[in-house]
């Protein structure tokens, strides 16, 4: 749900539908096209993400929903490297977006790779890996609008949530793939066949039929 208002906030601010807070105001008068461009994106990966996972039995659609949802990462990570070179946030803040960006872009290109060897397993545990990054901008809202209602001191919360909105979140579902990869994907264990599973592939979106 905060992942929904999230992104719902995201679009309003990238069509000018809702006001920009003071700071974002800033970036965007610096790249006025790259960064609303970037929040559109991003909030497109927000709520297509939970589609292309709840339609994961469904490989038609989650192979639509997969290329679409690529085609808007990129344009998202890529976006996202000059509005953190240019923000006027503290460096430790830009730094932590601009890495995040190209964090996100790695992963997904480390997943597209992966399925299209036809290793499952791995495509499945970078996916979540890239899903968890993404999630960073719904934490990263969270922590600084409580560090502003408590009151607390705001630049340096800001900056250290850049980073820990979505490391944190990576390292748990990296800890925690096996797992995951068994709830979301119903995969056997990726201890099997040097990491890769044992079970036919399935289409998903990125695979190349042959």
């Amino acid at each position: 749900m905060l992942s929904l208002i999230v992104a719902v906030v995201a679009l309003g601010s990238g069509t000018g539908a809702i006001a920009l807070p003071f700071e974002m105001s800033l970036v965007d008068r610096r790249l006025p096209v790259v960064f609303r461009v970037h929040m559109l994106a991003s909030a497109i990966v927000l709520l297509l993400l939970p589609v292309a996972l709840s339609l994961r039995f469904k490989p038609e659609l989650h192979r639509k929903i997969g290329w679409t949802l690529g085609a808007f990462v990129v344009v998202g990570g890529l976006t996202a490297l000059p509005v953190a070179i240019f923000s006027y946030s503290w460096w430790p803040s830009r730094a932590g977006f601009f890495v995040q960006g190209i964090v996100w872009l790695c992963l997904f290109y480390a997943a597209v790779v992966s399925i299209r060897r036809g290793d499952r397993g791995r495509h499945a545990r970078l996916m979540l890996a890239m899903a968890a990054v993404t999630t960073g901008a719904v934490w990263f809202r969270l922590i600084t609008g409580s560090a502003i209602l408590l009151e607390l001191p705001f630049e340096p919360i800001y900056a250290a949530a850049s980073w820990i909105a979505w490391l944190i979140p990576l390292a748990l579902v990296w800890r925690y793939a096996e797992a995951l990869d068994r709830w979301a994907f119903q995969l056997p264990s990726l201890a099997t066949a040097g990491g890769r599973s044992s079970a036919p592939p399935l289409p998903l979106p990125l695979e190349r039929r042959g």
